[in-house]
């Protein structure tokens, strides 16, 4: 009998939260109102432990996921890549529109992401990618599996999972 081991670690903090703006497309010609949450991030990681017999430092993973998700704080998150709604802009102000709405913002109060949409799916796959990013820069280190969470509002949560194939 094969007996295979697994080791994860999972970093839920009551500080991992960002409350930001936005709105979604959906159904090809639709819009949500402009609006906003309190967001709330998790992350799970799965690896062999290493020589201090850990899976990841919970320090050094809750300061990562921190970092990135204070770049969204009290933000308005606009998609770049979404055909329906254009977004330009200047030194000072984002303009932003979809059909015949439109809004301005200002350039420093808006976070341009690089999504189609800014669900809850698609910024827990964007933080995910940007930490498993940093996790490679700063630490030379890449999980076998990683999901990173993101609850909108209380019981509303969407998951994106990264895992290698082998």
């Amino acid at each position: 009998m094969k007996v295979k081991e697994t080791y994860r670690v999972r970093v839920i903090k009551d500080y991992l939260v960002f409350c930001s703006g936005h709105f979604i497309s959906y159904h090809g010609n639709e819009c949500e109102r402009l609006h906003g949450h309190n967001y709330r991030a998790g992350v799970e990681l799965v690896a062999p432990l290493d020589e201090n017999h850990y899976v990841f430092d919970f320090i050094a993973l809750k300061n990562l996921l921190r970092e990135l998700i204070d770049e969204l704080d009290h933000r308005m998150l606009l998609p770049l890549q979404n055909p329906l709604i254009r977004v330009e802009q200047n030194s000072e102000s984002v303009q932003v529109r979809f059909a015949h709405k439109y809004w301005q913002f200002p350039r420093e109060d808006c976070v341009l992401l690089p999504i189609i949409n800014t669900t809850a799916e698609e910024l827990a796959a964007y933080l995910a990618n940007r930490l498993l990013g940093k996790l490679k820069e700063k630490y030379s280190f890449c999980p076998e599996y990683l999901q990173l969470e993101v609850e909108e509002s209380f019981g509303q949560i969407a998951y994106y999972e990264w895992r290698i194939d082998r």
